[in-house]
């Protein structure tokens, strides 16, 4: 069963926000990455992948005692299911300045083990000042965040292991790169 998980574009989000013509010609608009100066390894295109459904974790950062790191291994996409972008919807003050975050803790152990790809259903692995920054130190350590991501649940729902096909834009000199990303679930 292939899920796309890509969060769909459509000219009124270009027109909705202030800014948002700028983001997309960067990048940045819907599902993307922030390359951070890298360049995305063609072999990330294809990875196992894991969906944790933390979407419990309120009012805290998302923590290692919240996922079971012995079900990761290195090279993996991991993703996290929190509802946010179902619950919010895309855009607006919230969504980019409210929205949950994992701790600096569960970023170091994901780097640690070795993985590819951090996707997230939500703005960005830190909020604020922190997330440029946070993203970068991700990106240089060879692990890219997917940012804006949507239909996790359904992923989680089926078990939560799939085969993640991502496909960035090839675009050069970009801060950002629209991609998408495609769980492919193996049916029970």
């Amino acid at each position: 069963m292939l899920i796309d998980i890509t969060m769909k574009v459509t000219p009124d989000m270009l027109k909705d926000a202030p800014g948002n013509e700028n983001k997309a010609l960067i990048g940045h608009i819907g599902t993307h990455f922030d390359v951070m100066e890298q360049e995305f390894p063609l072999e990330y295109t294809g990875r196992e992948g894991i969906v944790f459904d933390v979407s419990a974790v309120k009012n805290r950062d998302i923590g290692i005692s919240d996922i079971d790191m012995d079900k990761v291994s290195p090279g993996m996409f991991v993703g996290f299911c929190t509802g946010f972008i179902e619950e919010i919807g895309y855009g607006g003050k919230a969504y980019f300045g409210e929205h949950p975050q994992l701790s600096h803790e569960l970023i170091d152990a994901l780097i640690e083990k070795g993985i590819s790809l951090i996707g997230l259903d939500f703005a960005g692995i830190r909020r604020g000042k922190e997330h440029i920054p946070k993203d970068r130190f991700c990106a240089e350590r060879g692990v890219f965040v997917i940012e804006n991501l949507c239909n996790l649940k359904t992923v989680a729902a089926a078990g939560g292991r799939f085969f993640a096909h991502t496909y960035p834009v090839n675009y050069t000199g970009m801060t950002g790169l629209p991609c998408r990303v495609v769980a492919e679930v193996m049916e029970a």
